[in-house]
């Protein structure tokens, strides 16, 4: 079996099929712990879920199997090295849609066998988390915001492994808030990036929304509240021109931000309490929420007022990806983590198991 090199880079292949995008990846870690992507393919599965207003499990395991094999081959291709190369494959064990996953999890133990490979499952939650350190070289300890489709969660990273959660969603998460007000509004999927188009040209002082959550203790989220306070104004306004539309985005929008700020600052009077008073501090935003432009500007205020670095990673890697995942593989790699082809898929895979449930603990908080 193949293993880490103390004298030159680590090559690993990442694979990530937790949802319905299919992507495969090479990384190269240093010895000193820079990386650097080789290859990064991803493949959207969105028009053949575009009809069903969301992404349907069957169908985009069925897409994984049709298409994981070439996208493998692809990334090995354009990375120019051959399997023998490799250190090992790691692959998204969870949390996600299970169909996915077992089709990603098997593709990869059957490389790990044929070619001797080192095997990591990664928790897909862990991949967000360590991006930064591939994209900027930034190690733990930080304060994490993960937001992404199906997660909306604060935790706190003190190593590789190392998690601490502070904060979750109650309900809904705040991706699939922005999914679930475009379908509402009538707009193209993905929600947020047609949301965020939206927006722009919107005035979002016309509606008052709700800030849920607001001033608790806890930095918990919920934006169940606040997706059908839109629906009510729509309601009330229908049918809806161009710009009643265009007002609730913006209006959406700026309530969502506010909401996550106002959790954020909390998440931060906690984190300082248990951080190294005189360690630099950073706030870390990864998922692919994190590119929306209004939420990033409001972060990067509070992160400033609080003394705290902010950094996101581009947002190719923000949304899903394999080059994450890869990463995480590698970070785990190193520290001698592997797992033996017994590992299974899991749909729901905390990274932190010891956190208490929150108070009206959601169907997608549960999973994460």
């Amino acid at each position: 079996m193949a293993i880490a090199s103390d004298t030159r880079e680590t090559l690993v292949l990442g694979i990530e099929t937790s949802c319905d995008e299919t992507a495969a990846a090479v990384v190269a870690r240093s010895p000193d712990g820079h990386g650097r992507i080789l290859a990064n393919i991803v493949r959207a599965q969105w028009e053949q879920h575009r009809r069903y207003g969301g992404v349907v499990p069957e169908i985009a395991a069925r897409a994984h199997v049709e298409c994981l094999d070439e996208i493998v081959g692809e990334a090995m291709r354009e990375a120019g090295i051959g399997f023998a190369e490799l250190a090992a494959v790691a692959v998204t064990a969870g949390p996600g849609l299970i169909g996915g996953l077992l089709v990603g999890l098997t593709t990869a133990k059957a490389l790990a066998m044929v070619h001797r490979l080192a095997l990591v499952a990664v928790n897909h939650l862990e991949a967000h988390a360590l991006t930064v350190g591939l994209t900027q070289g930034l190690r733990p300890p930080y304060l994490l915001l993960l937001v992404s489709g199906g997660h909306t969660q604060l935790l706190l990273v003190r190593d590789v492994g190392r998690y601490r959660r502070l904060g979750t969603t109650i309900d809904d998460a705040l991706g699939e808030a922005f999914d679930k007000t475009a379908k509402l509004l009538g707009l193209s999927q993905p929600g947020g990036p047609a949301v965020e188009r939206s927006g722009m040209k919107g005035h979002p002082e016309r509606f008052a929304l709700p800030r849920p959550m607001s001033g608790r203790a806890e930095p918990h989220f919920s934006f169940a509240g606040l997706k059908t306070a839109v629906r009510q104004q729509a309601q009330a306004l229908a049918p809806l021109g161009k710009e009643d539309v265009a007002d609730l985005c913006a209006a959406f929008e700026l309530a969502a931000a506010e909401s996550v700020v106002d959790r954020v600052r909390v998440a931060i009077e906690i984190a300082n309490g248990e951080l190294d008073p005189l360690a630099h501090r950073h706030l870390v935003v990864s998922g692919g929420v994190a590119a929306n432009r209004r939420l990033r500007a409001s972060l990067a205020e509070v992160a400033a007022r609080a003394g705290y670095a902010l950094h996101v990673p581009p947002p190719a890697l923000c949304t899903d990806n394999a080059a994450m995942v890869a990463w995480a593989g590698a970070e785990r790699l190193v520290r001698g983590w592997t797992d033996g082809l017994d590992v299974p898929a899991r749909a729901r895979w905390p990274l932190d198991p010891d956190a208490a449930p929150a108070l009206g603990f959601g169907r997608l908080g549960a999973k994460a």
